[in-house]
């Protein structure tokens, strides 16, 4: 009997599930988050609050309470978590390059979908970090910074007009996530109730059209940046919301999209309770 080989296997298999349990965190983390936007944009949306209704307001949010700064660190380890969770599953996805034909192609998908969920994880993980550690500050004016800098780059507004259509197709993707229900492959609800997985189905299905309409305006509000040539036009989250706010019905449409977020950080929530399996 090779009992190396058992004990190496049964190693893995509790890294596994320690990782797993760190990912739980990471998803409830991202629930919390999505939860303070979604906050943040009803507060700009009827006039309560003059905060970034974005990832940095929210986490400034949580900074100011009691007990936030505990609770920023207690993020920032989940949310890293789930990064990493992530590319364990990019290592997994990784023997698909080597095939060819269609599997081959939902290889190279899945590994592109898992490398932007890194990044964003790693983007979250770092502003729970900043604002843990007392650093944090508001995203008011960074964005504009910082595509100023790459329009600075050789071929810089090139680089920012692929970025815009990048967002615009993410967000196109996520509605059509929502309404296909592609979602469901993300969690496994073979042990919720009947009841419990028409919840996660109703939740997903606003949940991811509402971040798809906020990012493709983001990108959209990039794109504008980059045939301009202006990188004041250039806006986040924040800057999505409020222009959302400026359309006819900008109160009702933001505060759809605002209750489309908060179902996607409930969405995330019942993630971490059912994690998929892979």
């Amino acid at each position: 009997m090779n009992t190396s080989g058992g004990a190496a296997a049964a190693g893995r298999a509790g890294n596994s599930d320690a990782l797993e349990h760190l990912a739980r965190v990471g998803l409830v983390a991202l629930g919390i988050v999505h939860l303070l936007i979604a906050w943040l944009a009803l507060q700009l949306a009827w006039g309560g609050g003059g905060g970034s209704a974005d990832q940095s307001g929210a986490m400034a949010t949580l900074a100011e309470q009691p007990f936030g700064k505990p609770l920023l660190w207690v993020l920032t380890v989940g949310l890293l978590a789930l990064a990493l969770w992530q590319l364990a599953e990019l290592t997994r996805k990784a023997h698909g390059l080597r095939s060819t034909g269609e599997e081959r192609k939902k290889a190279v998908t899945g590994t592109v979908k898992t490398v932007a969920k890194v990044v964003v994880y790693l983007f979250l993980a770092f502003t729970a970090f900043r604002f843990a550690s007392g650093g944090g500050q508001s995203s008011s004016g960074q964005e504009q910074q910082t595509v100023a800098g790459v329009f600075a780059w050789p071929g810089g507004r090139f680089l920012v007009g692929i970025a815009a259509l990048v967002l615009i197709g993410v967000g196109a993707y996520h509605v059509h996530k929502g309404v296909t229900k592609r979602f469901m492959k993300e969690i496994d609800a073979a042990q919720a109730s009947a009841g419990e997985r028409r919840t996660i189905e109703r939740l997903g299905q606003v949940g991811y059209p509402a971040k798809g309409v906020a990012l493709a305006v983001v990108g959209g509000l990039l794109g504008w940046a980059a045939v301009t040539f202006d990188p004041a036009k250039a806006s986040g989250l924040d800057g999505a919301l409020r222009t959302l706010l400026e359309a006819p019905f900008g109160k009702v449409l933001l505060t759809l999209v605002a209750l489309g977020i908060a179902a996607f950080g409930v969405f995330a929530f019942f993630r971490a309770r059912y994690p998929e399996r892979t």
